[in-house]
């Protein structure tokens, strides 16, 4: 079984980084094949609701980053994504890839259909908890199981490494990854 996590921090080693690491790790503890992807240097244009989705199953017709990591999500057993909070909301970069991959995903044969996901989200103060949940619907608008831990899986930091020191947040993302393995290895 392969987990890939995603991240849409801009910052290629910041906190969402560490976060989805951390998350991994215990993944591979737990035997699973894990990858990690980070949009910091992609290009992922916005959804233009082109509608040409419908047509060209499982295939957007924007060129640009995102057909090869909408098939590595296809390909996954498990996805994580990663946001930092913006304003209180997720990085426009990890919300135009999610969008576009949902309209594919959904337009096409929904490769996520059944399959194990979470949001982790990382703010310096707060939005936490609004991010969480934009990120989780559309975990569950694609029809995936989305496993809990024992907080929100989130954490607090500014500069990158700034989590480290929050032993709560880093806790709850290992739980997190704890329940994820369990729940695929059960749904597997």
């Amino acid at each position: 079984m392969k987990v890939l996590a995603i991240s849409g921090s801009p910052r290629p080693q910041g906190n969402t980084y560490h976060l989805l690491n951390e998350a991994l790790k215990v993944l591979e503890q737990q035997g699973m094949k894990t990858e990690y992807i980070s949009l910091h240097d992609k290009q992922i244009l916005p959804c233009r609701a082109c509608m040409q989705c419908a047509k060209d199953k499982n295939r957007c017709a924007q060129e640009d980053d995102f057909q090869p990591i909408f098939t590595a999500m296809g390909q996954a057993d498990g996805l994580i994504v990663g946001s930092p909070v913006y304003f209180g909301s997720a990085t426009p970069n990890l919300m135009a890839l999610l969008d576009r991959a949902g309209y594919v995903g959904r337009m096409g044969d929904n490769p996520f259909y059944r399959k194990v996901g979470t949001p982790i989200v990382v703010a310096r103060r707060a939005g936490v908890n609004f991010t969480y949940s934009q990120l989780q619907f559309w975990f569950v608008i694609m029809g995936m199981f989305v496993p809990g831990s024992t907080y929100w899986p989130i954490a607090y930091g500014l500069k990158p490494g700034d989590v480290a020191q929050d032993a709560e947040g880093l806790k709850t993302v290992s739980n997190l990854a704890e329940n994820m393995a369990w729940l695929m290895k059960k749904l597997g």
